[in-house]
């Protein structure tokens, strides 16, 4: 590109005339069929009897909505699902939430409730199935596991395994909302791209993408965003004070959306004005970074061999070694799902071995210090023959968008 030139795709536009493009991608999605629920509860029942538990505590959150449907945040108040061996499910939570609570559920079982005053962890004790061997949840606050056993329910144990062991491989309506998701935040991106002029706060970025994530279908806009320019790049996660946008910025968006629960995750960096030779020439690794990621993740590799192939790329570049600066910070990537970040990971340590159905971002960032940093994220999900793209890698940084 000659140097008069700004980068294709950033600028040029505004809030209004951009919003105004987008249009709704993402309302053919439909949650997770109930007989599909079902079948997961079957499946984790046979685990439990294996384990010799007698009952299994499913906490508010993620592992909730993965084997009932029901979503749910959780807080002081006790909310959840006792899952028994013999086939029994039932769902606890406060009287005054009965109505709601009744709304949310896909699939449908007796409801147990409590009053204000009352004991919620005694009631769970009371339950068919808890005086036995009762598995706990990962995600239960120690304080309520803590709760649960003074209550006087039988034997308690740690069901992280049994219950999340189904969640590290997604079958095809998980890939479907997924796939949805992510092509609906690339297009959120680009429309980002191009509302950029000198001056503009990373707060107007963020308020144009929430409201471009509702404008193309998603109930509760962006589920996250950072925004960063120039050298706040360098600081993965963003600093207390972000700058305003300048000529010749680096810039790096990483944000994502749900539907159904299902999230996305993307994250794009590229230049406001024309790339100095140093920024070309990063970028040009990262991006070599990533697909050396991406080629190195097949059917039965270690997680942690797709991270050590990241670095050995920025290695062969000068960077690193290692998680030395100028280089790559963090795990070359995470497991996506109900949960942004999940099991298993692409990160020095993990070697759970790849599957079909696995589904992963790709990201290893690279930070310059002092300067700026480069995070291209996209995901990929395992088939039979290897991985596949849910969004095509960004492009050139002369055209990140294509």
């Amino acid at each position: 590109m000659p140097d008069n030139r700004m980068t294709r795709g950033v600028g040029g536009s505004d809030a209004e005339a951009e919003l105004a493009k987008l249009t709704d991608r993402l309302s053919h999605c439909h949650p997770i069929p109930v007989e599909r629920l079902s079948e997961r509860l079957d499946a984790l029942r046979a685990r439990m009897k294996s384990a010799g538990l007698d009952a299994v505590w499913l906490n508010a959150g993620t592992n909730l909505t993965y084997y009932t449907g029901l979503r749910w945040r959780a807080s002081e108040r006790l909310v959840g699902a006792l899952v028994t061996v013999d086939g029994g499910l039932t769902y606890l939570g406060p009287a005054f939430e009965t109505g709601t609570l009744e709304g949310f559920m896909q699939l449908h079982a007796p409801l147990a409730t409590w009053e204000e005053h009352e004991d919620p962890h005694a009631l769970l004790a009371s339950l068919d199935g808890a005086s036995g061997v009762l598995g706990l949840d990962p995600a239960t606050p120690l304080v309520t596991a803590h709760a649960i056993v003074r209550a006087g329910t039988g034997s308690t144990g740690d069901a992280t395994d049994i219950i999340l062991s189904a969640r590290k491989t997604k079958d095809a309506d998980e890939i479907a909302l997924m796939q949805a998701t992510k092509t609906a935040t690339l297009e959120v991106h680009a429309a980002a791209a191009r509302i950029l002029r000198p001056g503009i706060s990373t707060g107007d970025v963020t308020e144009f993408i929430h409201a471009a994530h509702k404008a193309i279908g998603a109930p509760g806009g962006s589920t996250f965003c950072i925004v960063l320019f120039g050298p706040d790049t360098a600081f993965p996660h963003g600093v207390a004070q972000p700058k305003t946008l300048d000529e010749g910025d680096m810039v790096l968006i990483d944000t994502g959306c749900a539907i159904h629960g299902y999230q996305s995750d993307i994250t794009r960096s590229y230049v406001f004005g024309t790339p100095t030779d140093k920024q070309r020439e990063i970028w040009e690794a990262e991006k070599a970074c990533q697909l050396a990621a991406f080629q190195a993740a097949q059917i039965g590799t270690a997680c942690s061999a797709v991270d050590a192939a990241a670095r050995a790329e920025a290695e062969r570049r000068g960077l690193g070694p290692g998680y030395a600066l100028p280089g790559i910070p963090h795990r070359t990537g995470h497991g996506i799902g109900l949960d942004i970040h999940e099991a298993p990971y692409l990160v020095g340590g993990d070697d759970t071995t790849l599957e079909a159905g696995m589904c992963f971002s790709n990201e290893p960032m690279i930070c310059v210090p002092g300067e700026f940093g480069i995070r291209l994220e996209d995901h990929f999900y395992m088939t039979e023959t290897g991985p596949r793209w849910f969004t095509e890698p960004s492009h050139t940084i002369d055209d990140p968008f294509g």
